[in-house]
């Protein structure tokens, strides 16, 4: 009889277990592997306290995470803002809900080639990643410059192939992200060009986006996430060797140096904000140097949507 009752005891405790791990929400977020976006990597490990469970994704670049929101396999995702607008104009059904990084690009050349300005590109080789905001950059920079992109040899790579194209001379300069940018200049084979910020686009902001149904169907748990985004953050930016140890022992597993990460996120600084006004001016750049191709260019005011943002900043203190 006592055996039954212990027995009946543990089954009705794996159910309370079971009906108490339930009620932590899972949040499926897609990311990636970038130095800039560690603080939204850091949200899986806070989560628990903030009432809900993340499930992180990592995804080669930010069309691939754009294509898991179609397919419905995400409820959040970080990306680079031209692919958030690329997505939404193909039919993503997303809002742009916070920008948490700002820059992170930077056009390197190979330091023994004599390049010193974006006209010197002309005849020769460049790297970029094909629909990265790093494309769009290097054509704003280009036209800038009077040159078009034919002017230049354009050679298409993921952006963790970029540094060993330069290295083994297969490229003579790359738009490139951060870290690997940071990594080539400090490791004597890259030397920077410029930081594309001079362009209408200014310093281009890392987008979260976020489904319209998660949005709007789970607000509770939407709330609460945006809240989690604004504490990692939070963290990273107030505590630097909390924000290092994370991307450079975790996210990275050891294979950037310190100098990488200072580099790194001096030119990529972790952040919160967004505006329509910035997606609007990227997406008429886009448009103008036909990056993304667009049949139909979003218009930013109708799915940038920063109240959660707003309201997760105010209760947390942020300015």
């Amino acid at each position: 009889m006592a055996a039954k009752t212990v027995g009946k005891a543990l089954v009705l405790a794996a159910l309370l277990a079971a009906g108490g791990a339930q009620a932590q929400e899972v949040v499926r977020l897609g990311n990636l592997k970038f130095a800039h976006y560690g603080a939204v990597s850091y949200i899986k490990e806070i989560a628990p306290k903030c009432g809900i469970k993340v499930e992180e994704k990592v995804f080669p670049k930010g069309l691939d995470v754009m294509q898991a929101i179609i397919a419905g396999e995400l409820d959040v995702g970080t990306t680079a803002s031209e692919a958030a607008i690329s997505g939404r104009a193909g039919g993503a059904p997303i809002y742009v809900v916070a920008g948490f990084a700002k820059g992170g690009a930077r056009l390197v050349a190979r330091s023994d080639v004599p390049i010193k300005s974006v006209k010197d590109l002309k005849g020769k080789r460049v790297g970029v990643t094909r629909g990265g905001i790093q494309e769009v950059l290097l054509m704003a920079e280009l036209q800038q410059a009077g040159l078009a992109a034919s002017d230049v040899q354009l050679v298409y790579l993921a952006f963790a192939d970029l540094n060993q194209a330069l290295l083994g001379k297969q490229i003579d300069a790359m738009m490139q992200s951060e870290p690997q940018s940071s990594q080539a200049i400090n490791k004597g084979f890259g030397v920077e060009v410029l930081k594309p910020y001079d362009t209408p686009i200014g310093e281009p902001v890392r987008t979260m986006v976020m489904t319209e149904k998660f949005y709007k169907d789970k607000r509770a748990v939407a709330e609460k996430f945006m809240r989690c985004f604004v504490e990692a953050t939070k963290t990273f930016i107030d505590n630097k060797a909390v924000a290092e140890k994370y991307v450079r022992e975790v996210v990275f597993k050891g294979q950037i140096t310190k100098d990488d990460f200072d580099d790194a996120i001096g030119n990529s600084p972790y952040s919160y904000d967004v505006t329509p006004q910035h997606i609007q001016i990227t997406t008429d750049v886009m448009v103008k140097t036909g990056v993304g191709k667009m049949a139909k260019p979003p218009v930013a005011s109708e799915w940038v949507k920063t109240d959660l943002l707003e309201a997760a900043k105010k209760s947390l203190g942020v300015k």
